[in-house]
């Protein structure tokens, strides 16, 4: 870190083997360099010039930025005053498994084109998952919200993109993942475990439960924890020891949650 630079690199155990950036450049240039990794990048101010795959390309703010593993390219300031961002360096297992658990079958490494990527939605649910990655106070919300992130990517912008595989209803295996779900509310749960339970892949599991209860399984549990935070409350219980009990990562992470939906803190509300 500089005064003109300032950089933060992480890791997270939701992605293993993934690096993490936030970073701000005002006065670097990287020189040629490749990465055996997915480079998303989100712009979140300024713009990036960067040579990759015989061309220029300025990155400004909003876009996104994908670099394919093994390719050169470089990176400097576009503007005065350089450039903000956030990166995701995902490793070509984590995103090649996510394109096979779309189609339920193996497909061709996924590619993509060198023109920047124009789209907001996208740029906002990418923007969300690097955020949530960071904080970490509801690791199957960051979880559940990388996937959708990714499948999006891939979904959409992919050379050769994925068909999801459609799954028909199936309640047995909801009730089955609410049962989890809903055991042992202060147990860390990855997306991962939750759909090894009913046999699906992670991706699919996810897919199948938001369909058939309106929320995705961390927004599902969050809104268990908060009805049995109510329980507790009502018996007179600290706010602080309710949030433990009800399995939120501290008191301000259960107190955000509470007031969303019963429009007051829990010691209002008491």
């Amino acid at each position: 870190m500089t005064a003109a630079n300032c950089v933060h690199y992480w890791r997270s155990p939701i992605v293993p083997g993934a690096d993490l950036l936030k970073a701000t450049y005002r006065q670097h240039s990287f020189s040629a360099h490749w990465h055996d990794t997915y480079t998303v990048s989100v712009i979140e101010a300024g713009a990036e010039r960067y040579d990759y795959r015989g061309s220029r390309h300025v990155a400004d703010a909003g876009c996104v930025p994908v670099l394919n593993p093994g390719e050169v390219h470089t990176g400097s300031p576009a503007v005065e005053g350089g450039w903000r961002y956030r990166v995701f360096y995902l490793p070509t297992e984590f995103v090649q498994h996510l394109a096979d658990d779309l189609c339920a079958c193996p497909q061709p490494m996924p590619w993509f084109r060198d023109d920047i990527l124009r789209d907001p939605d996208l740029t906002r649910r990418m923007s969300l998952a690097h955020r949530l990655l960071e904080e970490c106070d509801d690791p199957m919300g960051a979880e559940h919200v990388l996937l959708d992130a990714v499948t999006t990517l891939l979904t959409r912008h992919a050379g050769q993109r994925p068909s999801i595989k459609h799954l028909p209803k199936d309640r047995e295996r909801v009730a089955t993942m609410k049962a989890r779900l809903s055991a042992e509310l202060a147990e860390p749960l990855t997306l991962g475990e939750l759909a090894m339970e009913v046999g699906l892949s992670t991706f699919h599991a996810a897919r199948m439960f938001s369909r058939e209860t309106g929320l995705a399984p961390h927004a599902w549990r969050n809104q268990y924890r908060l009805h049995f935070a109510l329980q507790q409350l009502r018996q007179g219980l600290a706010a602080t020891d309710v949030a433990s009990a009800s399995g939120f990562a501290d008191l301000s992470h259960f107190t955000r949650h509470f007031k969303k939906s019963f429009g007051v803190t829990p010691g209002r509300w008491r």
